[in-house]
C-alpha cells in the first residue's frame, strides 16, 4: 500500500483513501488482478456465499457470478462445480474445504455456500429451533413422514414428497412443503442440488461429511468466523457491511469484531468506522480490471448502501416494479469496467441475438469525448463476451444515449 493511499494519521488507525478502499473491495471480490485460480469451487470459497434467485434472463444469478469473475465457464460445469455428485462425500483433507462441495442455506438470502462452512451456521439453525417455526406452523406428524421417506428413498424434491402448494396462492404451502422447509431451517435436511429450479433434499446425516456434522461451535464461534469471512470477502467494510453479508445483527458483529481479527481503519468519505482484512492491507491492490456485466444479485453490489458508498452507484432491481415505472429495465445488469460501475444494461435474447433493450450509462461516463469512447468500448466488449457465453452470435442495442456511429464502431471493434 502506497504512502499516498494510507497512513495512520497519528491515531494508530490506518487511514485509506476512497479509491484504495474501492480497489481493496474489487480485489477481494475477484475483479482486480489475475483471474482467480481454482475455478468455481475456489471462487465460492473466496466469496463465502453466492446468492440464488429465480429470475433467469441471460442465465440465473448463481451462474452469472462465476462468469463475471472467471470468464466463459460452461453452465453445466458451473452446476457440477457447485453440487458435485450430490452425495456429500468428503474429499481428502489436503484438497481443502472447497473440495467438500456446496449446500444451500440462508445466508445473504438463499445462497450456495461451501460445504466446509456447514458448522458456521449452527447458530442460525439453533435460533430457528428455539423459535419453533419460521414461515408457517409445522403440522403434527409431517416431519416424521418426511424423515421416513428420505431415509427409504434417498434425495427427493418437494413434488416427489407430495407437492409444494395447497392452493394456487404462492404463500399457501402444502403440509409437506412446510415440513421439509422447517427441517431445512433446523439442519436435519440439506438442499444438495437444484434440478429444474426445484430443491433436492437429503438427510443431513447422509449429505454432510461426518467430520463437519460432528462440529457444533457455539454462537460466538460461528459469528466470529462469519464476520472474519465477510471481512475477507469485502476487503474493507463498515459494521453494517459486515452484518449484511451473512444477514447477522450489527450488535452480533460488535460482540465478535475483535476476535474476528479484522483491523480498524478510517476511509476518506465514509461516515462510519470501518475494518479491513489484515491480509488485504499487506499487499497493494493492483493489476488488470475486469470488464463484465454483473448479476444484480452479485455480492459486489447486493448491498445497495455499500454500492452507493463505494462506487457512487445507486443500484435497484426493477423486476418487481411496474413496467411503466421502470427507469433502467426489468433485469438491469451493472456494467463494470476500469474498476468502476459505469452503467447498466437491460438484456434479453431473441434466438441467437443478444439484445440490450436499454443501456443507461452514468452521467460522468459520457462527460467528455474520451470518456464516451472508453465507455462505448467497454460496453461493446461486455456485450460480445456475454453473447458468446450464452451462445449468441449477434448483438443489438435498442436504446442508448451513445451516438449511433460511435456505438456501431465500438461493436465492430469488439467483435470476437
Amino acid at each position: 500500500m502506497s504512502e499516498a493511499d494510507s497512513s495512520t494519521g497519528g491515531s494508530g488507525v490506518a487511514e485509506l483513501g476512497a479509491d484504495e478502499a474501492r480497489r481493496l473491495q474489487l480485489r477481494a471480490q475477484g475483479f482486480l488482478g489475475a483471474r482467480p485460480r481454482g475455478g468455481v469451487p475456489a471462487m465460492l470459497e473466496r466469496l463465502g456465499a453466492v446468492q440464488l434467485d429465480t429470475i433467469s434472463v441471460l442465465a440465473r444469478s448463481h451462474e452469472l457470478v462465476p462468469y463475471a469473475r472467471l470468464g466463459p465457464v460452461g453452465r453445466n460445469k458451473i452446476e457440477a462445480a457447485y453440487w458435485g455428485d450430490g452425495n456429500g462425500s468428503a474429499a481428502p483433507a489436503e484438497y481443502g474445504a472447497a473440495e467438500y462441495g456446496a449446500f444451500e442455506y440462508w445466508a445473504h438470502a438463499a445462497s450456495i455456500l461451501p460445504m466446509g462452512d456447514w458448522p458456521l451456521f449452527a447458530f442460525r439453525r439453533r435460533a430457528y429451533l428455539r423459535r419453533g417455526w419460521r414461515w408457517h406452523k409445522v403440522p403434527e406428524g409431517v416431519c416424521d413422514q418426511i424423515r421416513a421417506r428420505l431415509r427409504a428413498d434417498g434425495p427427493l424434491t418437494t413434488k416427489e414428497l407430495g407437492g409444494a402448494k395447497a392452493s394456487a396462492e404462492w404463500w399457501d404451502w402444502s403440509d409437506h412443503k412446510i415440513g421439509i422447509e422447517w427441517l431445512l431451517d433446523i439442519g436435519e435436511v440439506v438442499c444438495v442440488e437444484r434440478v429444474g429450479w426445484r430443491r433436492v433434499y437429503d438427510l443431513a446425516e447422509r449429505a454432510v461429511p461426518s467430520e463437519l456434522l460432528a462440529r457444533d461451535p457455539d454462537d460466538d464461534a460461528c459469528l466470529t468466523a462469519l464476520v472474519a469471512r465477510a471481512g475477507r470477502a469485502l476487503g474493507v467494510a463498515t459494521r453494517a457491511d459486515l452484518a449484511d453479508y451473512y444477514r447477522i445483527k450489527q450488535d452480533q458483529v460488535d460482540r465478535v469484531i475483535e476476535a474476528a481479527g479484522l483491523k480498524p481503519v478510517k476511509v476518506a468519505g465514509w461516515s462510519q468506522p470501518a475494518w479491513a482484512d489484515p491480509g488485504a492491507l499487506d499487499v497493494p491492490p493492483k493489476g488488470r480490471h475486469a470488464t463484465t456485466l454483473l448479476s444484480p444479485f452479485d455480492s459486489l453490489v447486493w448491498d445497495r448502501a455499500r454500492a452507493s458508498r463505494v462506487f457512487g452507484f445507486d443500484h435497484r432491481l426493477e423486476a418487481y416494479v411496474p413496467k411503466a415505472k421502470r427507469v433502467h429495465g426489468y433485469f438491469a445488469m451493472p456494467l463494470l469496467a476500469g474498476g468502476r460501475l459505469i452503467g447498466r444494461v437491460d438484456p434479453a435474447r431473441e434466438g441467437r441475438t443478444l439484445i440490450a433493450r436499454q443501456v443507461s450509462l452514468e452521467p460522468w461516463a459520457t462527460r467528455t469525448t474520451a470518456r464516451t469512447e472508453s465507455s462505448a468500448a467497454a460496453l461493446a466488449t461486455a456485450l460480445w463476451r456475454a453473447a458468446s457465453w450464452v451462445g449468441c452470435d449477434d448483438v443489438r442495442v435498442e436504446r442508448t444515449s451513445l451516438p449511433p456511429t460511435l456505438l456501431k464502431s465500438a461493436l465492430a471493434a469488439a467483435l470476437p
